[in-house]
């Protein structure tokens, strides 16, 4: 279940993954790609970056978050990543996505999570797994290399290699999307 022309994406987590797969999908020719977060700053950086729709989460219920988004897009994507690893994220990505659709899991979270498999299966919404390095190394590239891709813009903060410690104390406050620590 690839990303094609005219394809409805939900994202869920806007973090770095989350925002590059936002920006992949939007170079793969999505039409419409929402994302959701618990963070606004998150989702800012998600709209400037393409984002069509975002969805703040503020519920860990994930059926009514599957309604938000289904009342935000206007029906539900075809295709949701999670990229977030979080039991409830990965919950409304289920219920979010339509019946046929296809979820696939990027984020890595607990070993063990609850899932409504049931309503899965009966509507026929394909589970993936993806191990998210393996064999994307030159795609990734040529994606970014071209201009189709620009993740300059989730740089948000530079430090030099004297200042790691200020850069690991933005990390750990929430700050940013990546930081950078300069070697040179």
């Amino acid at each position: 279940a690839g990303v094609s022309l005219g394809s409805r994406v939900l994202v869920c987590g806007a973090g770095p993954i989350g925002l590059v797969n936002l920006m992949t999908a939007k170079a793969n020719g999505a039409s419409e790609v929402c994302i959701t977060d618990i963070d606004e700053k998150r989702l800012e950086m998600a709209k400037a970056v393409g984002a069509d729709y975002t969805v703040l989460v503020k519920s860990r219920d994930g059926q009514e978050v599957a309604r938000q988004i289904e009342e935000v897009m206007g029906q539900k994507p075809e295709i949701t990543i999670e990229c977030s690893g979080a039991p409830p994220s990965i919950q409304t990505a289920i219920y979010a996505t339509e019946s046929g659709g296809c979820v696939v899991l990027v984020g890595l979270g607990p070993a063990d999570v609850t899932l409504p498999i049931v309503n899965a299966s009966v509507r026929e919404v394909d589970i993936r797994g993806i191990f998210r390095y393996v064999n994307c190394y030159p795609t990734a590239l040529a994606m970014i290399a071209s201009g189709k891709v620009n993740v300059k813009p989730l740089i948000t903060h530079r430090f030099k290699l004297q200042d790691s410690v200020k850069a690991f104390e933005t990390v750990a406050k929430g700050e940013g999307i990546k930081v950078m620590i300069h070697c040179a």
